[in-house]
């Protein structure tokens, strides 16, 4: 909250307030404000406590609380601050009082704001706890605790160029192969077999472009000045949290992206192969023909193919030793132990658990790929920034995150063996099983 914001909160007020909501439940705090303003002995629990005026109680009573959001910190930190240290004994006796405080909700916050006329800031700050007050304090950890997320686990597979300073895109030229049948391989060229002095047949392959051009991916946050300068790990959080965040939408693009204003996922992707459901399988399951009927889709040059699934089909998987019970049958080999691999394999091939995978039943809950075979375009990775400026008025810092990218399978179509009749691509996904 900044100076302009600030509004003088004093034990007058928080008597006040006490006493009109919580007057039972917080008399043990009304007997210590009574103690801080006239120096005399308390009755806390059955504990007789001296109070002896001081240099802290000279500073109580010049010093009013600025805000309510001062107020707020001040019982996070259990009462540590000299406004409220003329209690001359141990702090462990008045531990309900805090209980009691942190336990009283946003009722009560609202009710003093309320009162106090105060006008909360645009983003993070320190007077409401869920937006980031609750991290200011000095016998508190200093860092923050966040859930490890498996990010990058597909940025790392793609095939990733970096576009130069003066460009903001990039054409690729392939060749137009959709058929390996003679006459078709690689976009018209053709060998054969003549006989001495027969005249020979040309042939010329055929090109296609593809053109990538950056989308750009944003993240942006506000924090209050005194935040930032109270709760010392939350910049250092921010500059993790929302790359990473930023990192997250960028991977599911590569999956589901629309390909309109952001990159084209496979999942949306011409290229793609879908598996038909076996007749009669019910809603909802996964069965070792399916495995045997997208792994026969495959395009068989691939070179790293893996296993791409959310995590509820585990199960499915996990039943996938087949009705005979014979080791030789077994399709899913789940992790193995310390000197094993990390990961489970399916016709050896690693088996990934992503959150960008469909719910088990859906289309694209099990997708097998080589995205290899997927192009992608950025520009110096992830940008970050930060100002002042934008909200001086309100003591506001922003910070704003930049990632320039774009992306799309290098298959324009699937393609047609040279013997056979069925497509094959590197993207072979189910079908729905409803």
């Amino acid at each position: 909250m900044s100076d302009e914001q600030a509004v003088p909160f004093t034990l007058d007020d928080i008597k006040s307030a006490i006493g009109t909501q919580f007057k039972e439940e917080m008399e043990p705090v009304t007997k210590r404000l009574e103690a801080l303003e006239k120096a005399q002995p308390v009755d806390i629990g059955g504990v007789k406590v001296d109070v002896v005026a001081d240099e802290a109680d000279k500073a109580l009573k010049g010093n009013p609380f600025k805000s309510f959001g001062e107020f707020l910190q001040i019982l996070a930190r259990d009462g540590r601050d000299m406004r409220l240290k003329p209690l001359k004994s141990n702090m462990d006796g008045l531990s309900g009082y805090f209980d009691v405080v942190k336990a009283m909700g946003p009722e009560f916050v609202g009710s003093l704001s309320a009162m106090k006329g105060i006008k909360a800031p645009l983003g993070l700050q320190e007077g409401i706890p869920s937006a980031g007050g609750f991290l200011v304090g000095t016998d508190r950890s200093s860092s923050l605790m966040a859930r490890v997320y498996e990010v990058g686990n597909i940025l790392n597979r793609v095939d990733m160029i970096g576009i130069g300073a003066n460009s903001n895109g990039m054409t690729f030229y392939a060749e137009d192969e959709i058929s390996r049948v003679a006459g078709s391989r690689r976009g018209g060229i053709r060998a054969y077999w003549a006989a001495e002095a027969e005249e020979k047949t040309k042939s010329k392959p055929k090109f296609r472009e593809m053109e990538l051009k950056l989308r750009k991916l944003v993240a942006l946050c506000y924090a209050t000045d005194e935040l930032l300068a109270d709760a010392t790990a939350l910049e250092s959080w921010i500059m993790s949290a929302y790359p990473e965040e930023v990192n997250f939408v960028a991977e599911d693009s590569i999956f589901r992206g629309t390909g309109v204003g952001m990159p084209l996922g496979i999942l949306n992707s011409a290229a793609t192969v879908s598996v038909a459901k076996e007749v009669g399988q019910a809603a909802a399951t996964i069965v070792s023909a399916n495995i045997d009927k997208m792994w026969a889709r495959r395009y068989i040059r691939g070179r790293n193919y893996a296993w791409f699934v959310n995590q509820d089909t585990s199960p499915a998987l996990s039943a996938l030793n087949r009705a005979s019970g014979g080791a030789g049958d077994l399709v899913y080999s789940p992790p193995g132990g310390i000197s094993a691999l990390p990961y489970a394999t399916l016709k050896g091939a690693p088996v990934i658990e992503t959150e960008y995978n469909s719910t088990l039943g859906t289309v694209g809950d099990i997708i097998l790929a080589d995205f290899g075979e997927y192009q992608m375009i950025d520009k110096g990775g992830i940008q970050s920034a930060s100002s002042i400026h934008v909200q001086f008025v309100t003591d506001e810092t922003v910070f704003r995150f930049v990632y320039r990218v774009d992306g799309q399978p290098k298959w324009d179509l699937p393609l047609t063996p040279f013997q056979g009749n069925k497509t094959v691509s590197p993207f072979i996904t189910l079908a729905t099983r409803a």
